[in-house]
C-alpha cells in the first residue's frame, strides 16, 4: 500500500499540529509551576491511629499527601489542635481547634455499652495557613465535618470487670475516623 503525502499542504498542517502540542505542553508545565488561582476546595481525610493520615484536596487544589497531628510546638500529638498538610506541590498548616471543641462536645449518634463501641459525628470549622510551594500565602476556612467510630476495650478486673472502660485514658481497641470539608480558599 502506497501512501500519499500533499507537501504543499502537509507540512503545514504537520508545522501546525507541532506548533500547537508545543504550546499545550508549555501551557501545561506553566500550570504546574504557578500557584492555584483561589476559589472553592473540597478536603477528604483518613485520619490514622495517633497522629498520620491522608489527604485529597479537590478543586481550586488538586491535590494530595500526609497530615500530621501536632500539638501548638509543632511536636507530633494526637490530641493537637494543628496539623502540618503534605502535598506533592507544597505544604500548609491548619489550626483545627473549633473543629476540636465541637467534636469534643458531639454526643454520639450510637453507643452501646454492652459492646463497648460508639460512633457519631462533629461540624466546625478548620483554617488554612503558612503555606509554602505553591501554596504559598493560602488562607481561608473549611467547614469540615469528622465522622468517627471506636470499639473500647472492657475492664479485666477490680469491681468493674466485664463493663466498658469509657474512662479518658482508655485506649480504643479500634477506632476509625474520616473528615470531609468544603470552602473556600484564597492566596495573597
Amino acid at each position: 500500500m502506497k501512501m500519499r503525502v500533499w507537501f504543499s499542504g502537509g507540512l503545514t498542517v504537520l508545522a501546525v499540529f507541532a506548533a500547537a502540542c508545543v504550546a499545550l505542553a508549555s501551557g501545561a508545565s506553566s500550570r504546574v509551576a504557578m500557584s492555584p488561582a483561589g476559589g472553592p476546595i473540597e478536603i477528604f481525610v483518613t485520619v490514622g491511629q495517633g497522629t498520620g493520615g491522608s489527604i485529597v484536596i479537590a478543586g481550586a487544589i488538586g491535590d494530595y499527601g500526609k497530615v500530621l497531628t501536632v500539638g501548638a510546638n509543632g511536636k507530633p500529638n494526637p490530641n493537637g489542635h494543628f496539623v502540618d498538610v503534605t502535598l506533592r506541590k507544597g505544604t500548609f498548616k491548619v489550626n483545627k481547634t473549633e473543629l476540636d471543641k465541637a467534636t469534643n462536645a458531639a454526643r454520639a449518634t450510637v453507643e452501646s455499652a454492652a459492646t463497648c463501641s460508639f460512633g457519631g459525628t462533629g461540624t466546625g470549622p478548620i483554617t488554612l495557613s503558612d503555606g509554602t510551594g505553591a501554596y504559598a500565602g493560602i488562607s481561608g476556612t473549611v467547614t469540615t465535618t469528622v465522622t468517627f467510630g471506636a470499639d473500647g476495650p472492657f475492664y479485666a478486673s477490680g469491681p468493674k470487670k466485664g463493663t466498658c472502660n469509657m474512662s479518658e485514658n482508655a485506649k480504643p481497641l479500634a477506632q476509625f475516623s474520616t473528615a470531609v470539608g468544603h470552602g473556600t480558599i484564597k492566596f495573597g
